[in-house]
């Protein structure tokens, strides 16, 4: 039986605290939460600096039995300084998070390389795995740049982080991921979209921020997916969608689970 978590960029305008109380509405059993912002143009609620916030956290995730699946998103950069995300990570940590999310966006391949590897490094001192997720518009833009990277990386807690609307913009089939192996995937992100991907990369970076689709709103082959991947693997659904914007985040929550129930059953 899968296991259900509320992806932060579902409800980016979210507080922490209030992504916290939604994903409990919804009766999800995880949440996921943004601790680096992806870009200098990102703006975040700033976590890892915060320990009132960090206190409160913990205490409201206690008090409801929701826990943190993973942190994010930390993208890769020319500028990227490892020492530098550590407070993030450790963060991650303390509030029992498992796993982090990484983006691969330099095209210097070598350093990108070591980037990851020194962030594998760092993530392990806190018991963290790392979840390369390939974005289309990105250096690591396939299924075979990432699974090349960790490869590489001969890290033990390096992993892919599949995203199911990306993955399979990027050409990618069921039969694809269904021959990774297993112990590469923990957990992947779930959410769907027209079959036929945007043309351009603005229209698929759209898509992917704030116009994706829950499960069975459309026409990826999401089931086909499942019946090839565990049982009872993870799934967080990363799904900012136009149809649930401007709704009260418990109610955003509330129908997005009553939706996962309807897709999984």
């Amino acid at each position: 039986m899968h296991k259900l978590s509320l992806h932060h960029l579902t409800m980016l305008d979210a507080h922490p605290l209030q992504l916290v109380d939604a994903a409990y509405a919804g009766g999800f059993d995880y949440y996921g939460l943004r601790v680096v912002a992806p870009t200098a143009a990102d703006a975040i609620v700033d976590v890892a600096h915060n320990p009132a916030l960090i206190r409160e956290l913990a205490a409201r995730m206690d008090a409801t039995g929701v826990g943190l699946l993973d942190i994010e998103a930390i993208w890769l950069q020319p500028t990227t300084e490892i020492g530098e995300l550590l407070p993030a990570l450790e963060v991650g940590h303390r509030l029992g998070a498992r796993h982090v999310v990484t983006v691969g966006y330099d095209d210097d391949r070598a350093r990108l390389e070591d980037n990851f590897s020194g962030l594998c490094d760092a993530a392990a001192q806190f018991g963290l795995t790392v979840g390369l997720e390939l974005i289309t518009y990105c250096p690591v833009g396939t299924l075979d740049d990432a699974l090349s990277l960790v490869r590489r990386s001969r890290k033990p807690n390096a992993r892919l982080l599949i995203d199911t609307l990306q993955v399979f913009r990027s050409g990618a089939s069921v039969r694809d991921i269904s021959r990774l192996d297993p112990a590469l995937m923990e957990y992947i992100q779930i959410c769907d979209g027209p079959r036929e991907s945007p043309a351009s990369v603005e229209e698929r970076r759209t898509e992917a921020r704030s116009a994706r689709l829950l499960p069975g709103d459309g026409e990826l082959p999401l089931h086909e997916l499942l019946a090839d991947l565990p049982a009872d693997l993870t799934l967080a659904v990363e799904a900012p969608t136009r149809e649930l914007r401007g709704l009260p985040f418990e109610q955003r929550a509330k129908t997005i689970m009553e939706k996962m129930k309807r897709f999984l059953a």
